[in-house]
């Protein structure tokens, strides 16, 4: 029998969406067959992924690519996921406030979601939200995340084009090759790029990416590095121009949408087998005398840590 929710999500209903959403933040197990019907009819959206460290002018970004994306026509949707703060919602009011002149576009939707206490299970929370947005035929979906750590990689592994947002003559550029932020790029965006020195910036990345690029064959993605100012509405156009490239790149090389396909689905079993084992064990009324008494093992040193997983993993 079909599932009321996720017929009004197909639907486009966006007061059901919003409180389908919310029920996934909170973890609540009773949607599961919404998800699992909503999950059949997904996968046909592309979602643009956006990251980069704070104070890169992110949000702006975004606002600018929402308006020439409506300008053009096009219904989009927006989840704005803050990894980085588990108490305050960081930059995702700002987020709201920048985007706010789209608010009563029926051709938008913005969400915004926050770590609030579950900063380990949020990656499966926002692939589980983008499922919804997916499923209800928008055609495109951005995801802006904050920062360039684990857990926000963790969220941009569901997007099919992923932007790194940097800016001119800072040491996030060297950072950003540091942390191998590198290796999920599809473009480098060099943002405020009316002010310093822009052009080192972009020098240093395309140094950097060629140096990873060079050796992966004449049919591999060799990420671009756009130049914009999005508070001056500069560069977009170029930008957005770039981001269907790849997509049109993916279209045209079937088995690396397929590698990247399959990725995505790798990282979101993984993701829900890591929120199982969290729930069964790590949550404070789930700790067993069982875990307790392993644990105990383990601090006395007649049980290292990894005997005492996998003994929990068998039980």
């Amino acid at each position: 029998m079909s599932d009321a929710i996720a017929d009004a999500v197909r639907r486009g209903e966006l007061r059901s969406v919003a409180r389908l959403i919310t029920r996934i933040e909170a973890g609540d197990p009773t949607i599961a067959a919404t998800l699992r019907d909503l999950h059949a009819a997904a996968g046909n959206t592309p979602i643009i992924g956006i990251t980069g460290p704070p104070g890169a002018g992110k949000s702006t970004l975004v606002d600018q690519m929402l308006a020439r994306y409506r300008a053009n026509g096009e219904r989009v949707a927006v989840l704005a996921v803050d990894p980085s703060s588990p108490f305050s919602g960081g930059a995702i009011l700002g987020d709201r406030v920048r985007m706010n002149r789209h608010n009563t576009d029926r051709g938008v939707f913005i969400r915004s979601m926050a770590a609030r206490g579950r900063l380990g299970g949020l990656a499966q929370a926002a692939a589980d939200a983008l499922v919804v947005l997916d499923a209800m035929g928008w055609d495109r979906i951005l995801v802006e995340t904050v920062g360039v750590g684990q857990n926000e990689i963790d969220v941009l592994r569901h997007a099919d084009t992923v932007l790194i947002v940097q800016t001119p003559a800072g040491g996030d550029t060297v950072q950003a090759v540091k942390a191998g932020i590198l290796e999920v790029g599809d473009l480098f965006v060099v943002n405020k790029a009316d002010t310093g020195s822009a052009d080192r910036t972009v020098s240093a990345l395309r140094e950097a990416i060629e140096f990873r690029t060079h050796a992966l064959g004449a049919d591999a993605w060799h990420p671009p590095v756009p130049k914009t100012a999005a508070t001056d509405n500069q560069g977009i156009a170029e930008l957005l121009t770039a981001i269907d490239a790849h997509r049109r790149h993916l279209q045209d090389h079937p088995e690396q949408l397929a590698l990247r396909r399959r990725a995505q689905a790798r990282a979101r079993v993984t993701e829900h087998l890591a929120e199982i084992l969290r729930s069964r064990y790590l949550q404070p009324t789930n700790r067993s005398e069982r875990f307790e008494a392993i644990i105990d093992e383990v601090v006395a040193r007649r049980c290292d840590p990894s005997s005492a997983a996998a003994r929990l993993l068998h039980d």
